[in-house]
């Protein structure tokens, strides 16, 4: 049984999460800083540091929301970067965001499904994905979507929570991500469902060595997983 941010409504987790984040997409930028501590920035700009080797011109941005994980690879100088997500009101955030700041031009933002993308197979030298993948519906078919319009060689970013596991940061964790962070959401958000799913997402997400496996049986080579900060984040890396 999928997990759901909205329990009373039968539309699916797609809709759903849809629905979640245009609800939330007024505070998320500030939301996600704040109950991270910034620490999410840190994150994006060493998952970024491990592709600029690779030096991509064409980027894929699946989940893009507001377009965070996008304007970072800015720093990788490549020629286009495609921002794509399945709720309007995050991708209507992000579009204000890259006009103000003038790169609307380089980052194209668009609205579309993690499972069916809407372009050709070979398209992209990376795929990057922050905090989205555990909010796919089908994770492998999300996944082996990404995969197709990746070129040979192509290279996938992924960040996303994990489970740390070992003594005081699993205790510290739980506390927080069950008893503080659902209150302080609902305060800003005005959406309590939308904290209260987070928890339970990062609980079902199979991290690590799981989604290393996962990442494998799509058909992904060289694959690997780097932790942050005591494990409340991992960084996966994955080749076509």
């Amino acid at each position: 049984m999928a997990v759901v941010p909205y329990k009373e409504k039968t539309s699916g987790k797609k809709e759903q999460v849809a629905e979640m984040f245009d609800n939330i997409s007024p505070r998320y930028d500030f939301l996600n800083h704040f109950l991270s501590l910034g620490i999410d920035i840190l994150w994006r700009k060493k998952a970024i540091r491990m592709l600029k080797p690779h030096a991509p011109k064409e980027i894929i941005d699946v989940a893009t929301g507001t377009g965070d994980f996008a304007l970072e690879a800015l720093a990788l100088k490549p020629n286009r970067i495609v921002g794509v997500d399945i709720s309007a009101g995050m991708l209507e955030m992000g579009k204000q965001k890259m006009k103000k700041k003038g790169v609307d031009h380089i980052i194209d933002m668009q609205i579309g499904d993690s499972e069916k993308l809407l372009f050709e197979d070979n398209t992209f030298d990376a795929g990057i994905v922050a905090f989205g993948v555990r909010n796919f519906e089908n994770l492998e078919k999300g996944l082996t979507d990404m995969r197709r319009v990746l070129k040979p060689g192509g290279k996938i970013v992924v960040i996303e929570f994990s489970k740390p596991r070992s003594f005081p940061m699993k205790q510290l964790y739980q506390f927080y991500f069950k008893s503080i962070l659902p209150v302080i959401g609902k305060l800003i958000s005005k959406d309590q469902s939308a904290y209260t799913y987070l928890p339970e997402s990062v609980d079902v997400f199979p991290d690590g060595q799981q989604f290393l496996d996962i990442l494998t049986q799509v058909g992904f080579n060289d694959v690997s997983c780097t932790p942050l900060t005591f494990g409340i984040s991992s960084i996966y890396m994955a080749e076509k």
